[in-house]
């Protein structure tokens, strides 16, 4: 986190130009700014806000002091949500805190919160994002992850995040990863784990990860954790159709305990084998997003090889994997809606809540087209609340 009062010319300047595309979602938070510009400001005075009166919200107090910020004048907590309408609040009473990093709009965040967390700490990169996670919790997240120092994040008891898959050096194992896994964004994961020693971690990625790179980076994850952090990790792939979300979603995920606090392998739920179909979620009378009949004639339509998926409100099966790029219309991964104006048509925003087991209440205040990226990024929410809840019971029991 950045400290400076006055940054230079040359970043305020990028920082208007950035604001311009974000100043609406963020309006409301620049009566609380006094005129003053600072690296990170809407996420320190945010972040501060739902924090107060916890020690985690001590790091944000000193810096936005620094920075003129007079802490006295910022709302209360519940009084800025209730202005606010936030959807999404910490439990009053937490009984553990994490992180959320790589957060996108916050699918981590939702099934801790909902196991008794408090969130004390988010990142995440995109702009648009973070628009949609401030809408739905109050809070925007900091920005790129790799600029953020380790030792200036609060005290937490677990890491949650989807970090991208990437390659790894090939230098011995000696080195450490230090330099094995530099240059990686997994790299700041197992810096933050180093200095900050959380109880436990949970992490996703897509099953790819398995076989990236001819498994070496899946080895040297494992290995990182395990042995560079001292960690007990286990990993499992579980499918989002077992935990009654209409939808066929693989993922990769990996569980950690430091040592003292679970000492025994962790056992990851394993859902229901009763599939759910989409059918039911299938908004009726909805007329678009439409795909045009002529996209239909042209591509859609021009091979009888059973591509793409089509589905109504009698569809009895979970829908394919839901992409980010559910927008650009694809037939062989696409799943498409029959009905609408041409008679096809796209998820609405109601569709992609449910396949992706958002709630009703989650708020999308940005394009359709970054609807789709963001919500074909997020986790299942059902799946990671259901291996969350094992997580804080084992945090809560230790051995026992």
């Amino acid at each position: 986190m950045n400290e400076k009062v006055v940054p230079k010319n040359a970043r305020l300047n990028e920082q208007k130009s950035t604001r311009k595309k974000s100043k609406v979602n963020y309006t409301v938070l620049e009566e609380y700014k006094n005129g003053k510009i600072f690296d990170e400001d809407y996420a320190f005075i945010t972040h501060y806000i739902q924090l107060q009166n916890s020690a985690a919200s001590e790091k944000y107090r000193k810096v936005l002091e620094q920075n003129g910020i007079d802490v006295s004048k910022l709302p209360a907590t519940d009084g800025f949500n209730t202005k606010q309408a936030v959807p999404f609040v910490a439990p009053k009473n937490p009984s553990f805190t994490f992180i959320d990093l790589f957060a996108g709009i916050g699918g981590f965040r939702l099934a801790m919160q909902s196991c008794g967390g408090q969130c004390v700490f988010s990142s995440e990169w995109d702009d648009a994002a973070k628009q949609t996670y401030f809408e739905n919790y109050g809070e925007v997240p900091f920005g790129d992850i790799t600029k953020i120092k380790s030792s200036d994040i609060p005290d937490f008891d677990i890491l949650t995040g989807g970090f991208p898959c990437q390659p790894f050096s090939s230098i011995g194992k000696r080195e450490g990863f230090q330099h094995k896994t530099q240059g990686t964004l997994f790299f700041y994961i197992a810096n933050i784990i180093k200095e900050k020693k959380p109880k436990a971690f949970l992490l996703e990625n897509v099953t790819g990860l398995l076989t990236h790179d001819n498994g070496q980076t899946y080895q040297t994850i494992l290995d990182t954790l395990r042995n560079e952090l001292e960690y007990n990790v286990e990993t499992k792939v579980l499918n989002s159709a077992d935990f009654e979300v209409p939808q066929e979603r693989k993922r990769l995920y990996f569980v950690g305990f430091r040592k003292d606090i679970f000492d025994k392998n962790f056992v990851f739920p394993t859902g229901s084998k009763n599939k759910v179909g989409f059918g039911q979620f299938v908004e009726k009378n909805a007329e678009g997003p439409s795909i045009s009949e002529h996209l239909q004639r042209s591509y859609i339509f021009k091979k009888d090889d059973g591509h793409p998926e089509i589905v109504d409100e009698n569809t009895d099966f979970p829908v394919k994997t839901f992409c980010a790029s559910y927008h650009k219309i694809q037939r062989i991964t696409g799943t498409f809606v029959r009905g609408g104006k041409t008679g096809l048509r796209l998820f609405t925003e109601s569709e992609c809540k449910s396949v992706m087991g958002f709630p009703k209440n989650f708020k999308c205040p940005v394009s359709r087209t970054q609807k789709y990226h963001q919500f074909g990024n997020s986790v299942a929410v059902p799946v990671v609340t259901a291996i969350s809840k094992e997580i804080v019971k084992k945090i809560n029991q230790g051995d026992n």
